[in-house]
């Protein structure tokens, strides 16, 4: 039986430890042998988070994080500033728009990285906006967003909140909170933590959550004043994702035993050969001058009907690899570098690539992108090798 293999943006593959934690006994969330587990997750988040706020747990997808950040940082008639630069910047900018926030748009191509110049004009241009909305990986072109200089156009052009989606980001990339002056900052489970989808996660500043008492929209569930009171003691306000806290406190475990450097350096030399190997088969980077290392979008040759490569590649050689979103479907195929996942996975993606584009008449020479990531994957083993321990394989997902 063919091995299936998850390269996708999300969700991702799960290692064999965590589920092994998420199927022991279910605890009940209001006894006593399940503070000490969700204490442990809300203190490891906060040094993945870079923050000595508090980190609150939603049982929602990463969406539900999105929405309770515009519910209860806005008010109707408020004005915000959305950075628009892919699918998901298109989704705060929705969120506005259907909680009676007045969105202003910074447009950037679908590929690029915003200007904070830009974004620092618009926000000198307009008085009184009340919130910056943005991504720090923009998942759906695999952009990584200069985050540390738009948090200094914020915080030198206005008095507005800056609430950053770092779904894909945190743990990939260094994304500081408190240091880098970051208002709001949310995450999801199906991405670097290495969980099903179903776990969200949001930290606040002290600005942040000032401004909740200032009153926002009208909301319940989302109502992060409830979960503000009640997380620090074990309580959240609603049933929480159980089996999925339990999994997020041993993939925490993992986290740290590794060391959080050492996340970031195994996601940057998975999107590294990932990306060596795509060019040495005559592909396309979408994102050519801010790659992001939680996936790698490659543009289709165009002669190729995208979906179908993705078919064939599932179907015929055991690959799941992600497509293109709004104005980019059947452009541009993306491969995740999170979850369970090491060089040997890249090595297979790529080789599955070679041969459907083969499959589909590409002239392409065989091997081409497996040798260039293969060079990739040396360089990065002899680099490495005098700091790993003995028996250890540094390239194993975590």
């Amino acid at each position: 039986m063919r091995k299936y293999r998850l390269l996708t943006p999300g969700p991702v593959p799960v290692p064999e430890r965590i589920r092994r934690a998420m199927a022991g006994t279910l605890l009940h969330h209001r006894a006593p042998d399940f503070l000490p587990v969700f204490h442990e997750v809300r203190v490891g988040l906060q040094r993945v988070f870079g923050t000595e706020r508090q980190v609150l747990l939603l049982a929602s997808s990463g969406t539900g994080a999105m929405e309770a950040a515009v519910t209860n940082l806005t008010r109707p008639g408020d004005t915000a500033v959305v950075v628009r630069a892919g699918k998901f910047g298109d989704r705060w900018f929705e969120l506005c728009r259907a909680y009676g926030v007045e969105a202003l748009s910074v447009d950037v191509e679908w590929g690029r990285a915003v200007d904070p110049d830009e974004l620092a004009a618009v926000l000198r241009a307009k008085r009184g906006v009340r919130a910056v909305f943005a991504q720090a990986s923009e998942t759906s072109t695999g952009v990584l967003h200069p985050m540390e200089p738009v948090a200094r156009a914020v915080a030198d052009n206005s008095e507005a909140l800056l609430v950053v989606d770092g779904i894909s980001a945190v743990g990939v990339h260094p994304l500081p909170m408190d240091a880098w002056g970051i208002d709001a900052l949310l995450s999801g489970s199906q991405k670097s933590w290495q969980l099903p989808p179903g776990l969200a996660m949001i930290a606040l500043s002290e600005r942040a959550e000032a401004a909740l008492e200032r009153g926002g929209h009208a909301r319940y569930y989302f109502d992060l004043r409830k979960e503000l009171r009640g997380q620090p003691t074990g309580a959240t306000a609603y049933s929480p994702a159980l089996a999925l806290i339990v999994g997020l406190a041993e993939s925490l475990r993992m986290l740290f035993e590794d060391g959080l450097e050492r996340s970031y350096a195994r996601h940057a030399e998975l999107a590294e050969m990932t990306r060596d190997g795509v060019r040495a088969l005559g592909m396309a980077l979408l994102a050519a001058s801010a790659p992001s290392n939680a996936c790698t979008a490659v543009r289709v040759p165009r002669q190729l009907d995208a979906g179908k490569l993705l078919s064939q590649l599932r179907d015929h050689h055991g690959v799941t690899l992600a497509g293109g979103q709004g104005q980019l479907s059947g452009k541009i195929l993306r491969i995740g570098h999170m979850g369970d996942l090491d060089t040997y996975d890249m090595l297979a993606g790529l080789a599955a690539l070679e041969l459907t584009l083969l499959d589909f008449g590409v002239p392409i020479e065989l091997g081409a992108g497996v040798h260039s990531a293969l060079n990739r994957m040396r360089v990065g083993v002899s680099a490495s090798a005098p700091q790993e321990t003995e028996g250890r394989n540094p390239w194993r997902a975590s």
